[in-house]
């Protein structure tokens, strides 16, 4: 089976390629704007007809699109979500290669849900940013496209290479400065939001069930668990060794920060600052992962803890 990949070097795209270079079945080809790229091709900014002539050349079964941004204004967001897919759809209807699309798509297209639910795939997309507005007209290009196509919306990734801007990847940055000076006392702000954490290892997995499945439309990946960020901060600490005081600083959910034991002056000690997350989800999202087990005999397998040891690992070797 011949599959192109869209973004192996992302952050999903890396674990994909992974998955796909197991398999001995698979030929596989990476396309990107990287130098490693097999071949370099820039979607927010090339023309669909060069895509389709190297469509045509490659001839792949399959194409996998895991390129994308999270973070930007609306207009970066709508050129890299948006109009990049515009272009691999419009390229894939003029090619004759007749391949199946596989889209990844994120939670953040549903917006925000009442607590306590699980949102399943025929639930009404409210975005509640930019970011998941771009990610959701990408969908709907992709649906309305009369390919053989499926969206994997993927919630809240976690593992490792978790991005170091990330509020998992705070939460390890923040609490490796605090073993690293000594400190006893962690202060933590804005952990009152939950997520469905999925391993990326898991979507990979996920990925490729898709790729060989006849499953079309939008499809639920996640863990099926909303985890509160207090509980995930609770869990790193325990597999760090952390054996300082852990304490919620006072407030309404916001964006998470941090601070370290006394607040210094001086610019090496400054408390880090951490963002919220880019969804515009509000402060709680959990997946309805049903379809996922049913059309793709997929399940999750590697718990959140397993995720944040792998995390804690990758911020333990910058000490």
């Amino acid at each position: 089976m011949r599959v192109l990949l869209i973004g192996a070097n992302g952050y999903l795209g890396r674990f994909v390629a992974d998955r796909l270079l197991a398999d001995p079945a698979v030929q596989l080809t990476a396309l990107g704007r990287g130098d490693d790229a097999d071949v370099r091709f820039d979607l927010a900014s090339g023309s669909p007809g060069a895509l389709t002539r190297f469509l045509d050349a490659v001839h792949p079964g399959v194409v996998i699109n895991c390129a994308g941004a999270t973070r930007g204004g609306a207009r970066d967001l709508t050129r890299h979500n948006t109009v990049a897919v515009a272009t691999v759809c419009e390229a894939l209807r003029r090619s004759g290669c007749d391949a199946r699309l596989v889209q990844i798509g994120c939670s953040a297209e549903y917006g925000p849900s009442q607590p306590g639910s699980s949102t399943a795939e025929d639930a009404v997309p409210r975005p509640g940013g930019p970011y998941g507005v771009s990610k959701l007209a990408a969908t709907e290009l992709v649906l309305g496209s009369g390919l053989d196509a499926v969206v994997l919306r993927v919630f809240s990734p976690a593992g490792p290479g978790t991005p170091a801007g990330s509020p998992l990847g705070r939460l390890a940055e923040a609490m490796r400065r605090a073993m690293q000076s000594g400190d006893g006392e962690l202060k933590l702000g804005g952990l009152g939001v939950q997520r469905d954490f999925v391993d990326v290892r898991d979507v990979a997995r996920a990925v490729h069930a898709a790729s060989l499945s006849a499953a079309q439309g939008v499809i639920n990946i996640g863990s099926g668990r909303a985890v509160r960020l207090r509980d995930a901060a609770a869990v790193l600490a325990r597999v760090a060794g952390y054996g300082g005081a852990l304490h919620e600083l006072d407030g309404p959910p916001g964006p998470l920060r941090a601070t370290v034991g006394h607040q210094r002056q001086d610019p090496d000690h400054a408390a880090p600052m951490a963002y919220p997350y880019p969804d515009g989800c509000g402060s709680w999202q959990q997946a309805d992962v049903r379809t996922a087990r049913d059309r793709l005999g997929w399940r999750p397998r590697i718990n959140l803890e397993e995720s944040l040891a792998d995390i804690w690992m990758e911020a333990a070797c910058r000490m």
